[in-house]
């Protein structure tokens, strides 16, 4: 920022020069500095001796204190705009608390000897001081019992992603994953943090079956399954792992098809399993084989406690729109003919691990995950949801893979079918087992092979290999556009990770879109065991390779169901009131005045059930592309930013087409116009439909057993039983307890202001 850009902003943007003179505020941007703050990085800490007051120019940093425990306790925020540091200058004490940048910052240093001789005789700069102090002395001077009550209610900040086990009870957790001829597992041992042993009976009833133990391999005699799972305890035992079956606590178990009835961790009992069996039909190759291991894990482990994990849970938070097909109706709604995706765990994981590793909110990214193996597919992950991913109905869509022909015209189905006479179950062949790799090189459904015989100048192994990478382009290109923008690119799975030609085929063509891949990190990262960015320095996009790790999320997932059915038997059962809302709008002040004339003040005519919150007299005008909502309420008090929430049947009628996001979670989302009573503007983001969430006092997320952002399922009693998953906790002091959902989802349900709610069971600790 030049000088003239910095006086600018200061008179127009920061409340405390408002009244500044442009003689005595140029004087103090002459002897004031500007700099930086990278992420992560002190701009002042606990104890520092007060020497500037500094101006935050952009980005945001937190206010925090690091309790006894090495814990950290945010207090605040500051944003574009405010100012800090005025405190220890005032007073003379040392800082309390740390100031660290939260994201890019720059910042303008106004030394002390000008804090002194320029801003403190300034009368409108002290009374607005005055006015500041005792607003941050009273943050900083919060009841203590309510401090500890809201540190119980936070997720465990040195574990945000949850990768270790938050157990109040030592477990012995095994993991279970059945093939049609193989017996996959994990044994974890919550008390020894990254303790575990890992084995895989392979070549079940066919010839020449093998047990592998941590690396070591074994021939065996294996009939079915039944003898699987009796060489696995044996080898337990033996090796001094368990002492018996007894030892196993928690048992979890993958289940590809959870359809639309389970959208997390469920424990199993005699209806979960019935239902399990149920959705066979949408998994017929997965769902019988899932069952049969978790019959006989049942009869082997009969002390613990089993839960399935569900490979589609994730991708629940598909809109319509993403998982519907354009045949009639019926077929959803009798058939449950719809997309449902798949590979939901791995694409969860890698996802978390990125945001791990990038050192960013998991809720802030917009990522691409690419899980690229024998089967292969790719999910499109916004802020934390999956809104999009290649496969379908059945594992058989999207991505051409080794064996299956991946997306294809269902008038291909049918001419052949016609043409060849072909029956059902030999369709299910061509399309599964005779397609992909194999189909078009006639060589081999292995990625390694396809690469080694095209190096040797056999053309359709090549042809296969550029097929792949050119879809796999394609479906990374859309999965930018459906979420309109990008943070980073994951590669995951035995291709994902150990092909550097399949990544680098990828991505060719994509620096359009900031995506730009370093050859020389990403040739060593085929033979990485941990997270690489391979990215180019350039890239704008980062571009990560991360191993898979599917059964530490599916332990994760069934300590965390295990956690929650004790806490369902310890926890009081809390009535929850249900609130309908219409649409809304929260304005800022600088287009309160555009809307409404200067210095106008919004005008409360009702309080709202959270306190602080009213309703407004001032009503607005929205008016998108296609239409218009007219006589919008306008909700108070004034916010940072104008943020406009609007029901599913409002975005048809304007023209718009918001995603699904958090109140105050605006970035990348689309604007529209808004009209009020004195002038009208354009907002270039803002427009939001509301994720559904329950706020609450400290006191409630305790006694219901939860914390803040926990995502959880809510039973609503009525009529007919009514579940909604997907909604989100906000745990906050001054909150009131209250669900909120939109009104088309009320109206389609019946419900009014007043039903209640009861959490059902939690669906997400991130």
């Amino acid at each position: 920022m030049n000088k003239k850009e910095i006086l600018n902003y200061l008179k127009n943007s920061v409340e405390l020069f408002k009244k500044f003179d442009d003689n005595a505020l140029e004087k103090l941007v002459d002897g004031s500095i500007l700099s930086s703050a990278e992420k992560s990085e002190a701009i002042i800490e606990f104890g520092q001796k007060g020497t500037f007051m500094g101006v935050l120019m952009s980005g945001s940093a937190s206010v925090s204190v690091i309790d006894d425990a090495g814990m950290t306790k945010q207090l605040a925020i500051i944003n574009e705009g405010e100012i800090f540091g005025e405190m220890s200058l005032m007073s003379g004490e040392r800082s309390v608390a740390n100031l660290v940048a939260q994201t890019h910052c720059r910042l303008l240093k106004i030394p002390e000897h000008l804090f002194t001789s320029s801003v403190l005789v300034n009368p409108g700069a002290m009374a607005y001081l005055v006015k500041l102090l005792s607003v941050r002395a009273k943050e900083l001077a919060f009841h203590e019992q309510n401090r500890l009550l809201a540190q119980r209610t936070e997720v465990n900040s040195s574990d945000p992603h949850g990768f270790t086990f938050a157990s109040t009870v030592p477990h012995n957790i095994l993991i279970i994953n059945c093939g049609s001829s193989s017996l996959k597992y994990s044994l974890f041992d919550t008390e020894k943090k990254g303790w575990r042993v890992s084995g895989l009976v392979e070549k079940i009833g066919i010839e020449n079956p093998r047990y592998v133990i941590n690396g070591k391999s074994y021939d065996i005699k294996c009939a079915d399954h039944k003898e699987a799972f009796v060489t696995v305890i044996n080898s337990l035992t033996e090796e001094g792992f368990i002492k018996s079956p007894e030892d196993i606590t928690a048992v979890g178990h993958r289940v590809v098809h959870g359809g639309e009835r389970f959208s997390g961790p469920t424990v199993i009992n005699d209806s979960v399993l019935a239902e399990i069996k149920e959705l066979s039909p949408l998994a017929p190759l997965h769902n019988p084989v899932n069952i049969q291991g978790i019959e006989l894990a049942l009869k082997t482990f009969v002390n613990a406690v089993h839960v399935a994990v569900f490979d589609t849970t994730f991708h629940h938070t598909m809109p319509a729109y993403a998982y519907l097909y354009g045949l009639p109706y019926k077929y959803y709604k009798e058939q449950g003919v719809r997309r449902y995706g798949f590979h939901g765990i791995s694409h969860s994981y890698v996802s978390l691990k990125a945001a791990q590793f990038l050192e960013k909110p998991y809720t802030s990214l917009e990522m691409v995950t690419c899980h690229l193996g024998n089967g292969a597919s790719v999910c499109a992950v916004d802020h934390g949801r999956s809104i999009d991913t290649s496969m379908g109905m059945t594992p058989s869509a999207g991505l051409m893979m080794g064996t299956r022909s991946g997306d294809i015209d269902p008038g291909v189905i049918a001419y052949i079918t016609k043409n060849e006479n072909l029956d059902g179950d030999q369709i299910d062949d061509l399309i599964n087992r005779e397609s992909g790799f194999l189909g078009i090189s006639g060589v081999s459904s292995d990625m390694r092979k396809l690469i080694q015989s095209a190096g040797e100048g056999h053309h359709r192994s090549l042809l296969a290999i550029k097929t792949f990478c050119y879809n796999l382009r394609k479906y990374i290109g859309a999965y930018v556009a459906a979420m309109q923008g990008l943070d980073a690119v994951i590669f995951t799975g035995g291709i994902g990770e150990h092909s550097s030609l399949v990544r680098t085929l990828a991505c060719q063509g994509l620096e359009c879109m900031g995506i730009e891949i370093d050859d020389t990190k990403n040739r060593a990262a085929d033979s990485a065991s941990k997270a690489v960015d391979i990215s180019a320095d350039s890239s704008k996009i980062k571009i990560l390779v991360i191993p898979a790790d599917e059964e530490l999320m599916i332990a994760r997932d069934t300590i965390n169901a295990v956690q929650t059915e004790r806490n369902s038997q310890n926890t009081v059962d809390i009535s929850i009131p249900v609130e309908v809302s219409a649409h809304h709008v929260h304005l800022s002040q600088k287009h309160v005045e555009a809307l409404f004339g200067k210095n106008h003040k919004l005008t409360p005519v009702a309080d709202l059930s959270q306190p602080g919150q009213f309703a407004c007299a001032e009503k607005v005008t929205l008016e998108g592309p296609k239409g218009r909502v007219e006589n919008v309420r306008v909700l108070g008090p004034a916010r940072k930013d104008t943020q406009v929430e609007i029901a599913m049947t409002e975005q048809f009628k304007l023209g718009v087409h918001p995603p699904i996001r958090e109140s105050g979670d605006i970035a990348g989302t689309p604007g529209l116009k808004i009209i009020g009573k004195a002038g009208e503007l354009l907002i270039d983001k803002g427009v939001i439909c509301a994720m559904r969430h329950i706020h609450m006092s400290p006191k409630d997320a305790i006694m219901l057993g939860v914390r803040d952002r926990y995502i959880v399922r809510v039973v609503v009693e009525g009529d007919r039983k009514l579940v909604f998953g997907d909604v989100i906790v906000r745990v906050g002091s001054d909150f009131l307890l209250a669900m909120h959902i939109d009104t088309d989802e009320a109206n389609a349900a019946d419900i009014k202001n007043g039903a209640i709610g009861h959490i059902e069971s939690i669906q997400s600790r991130v």
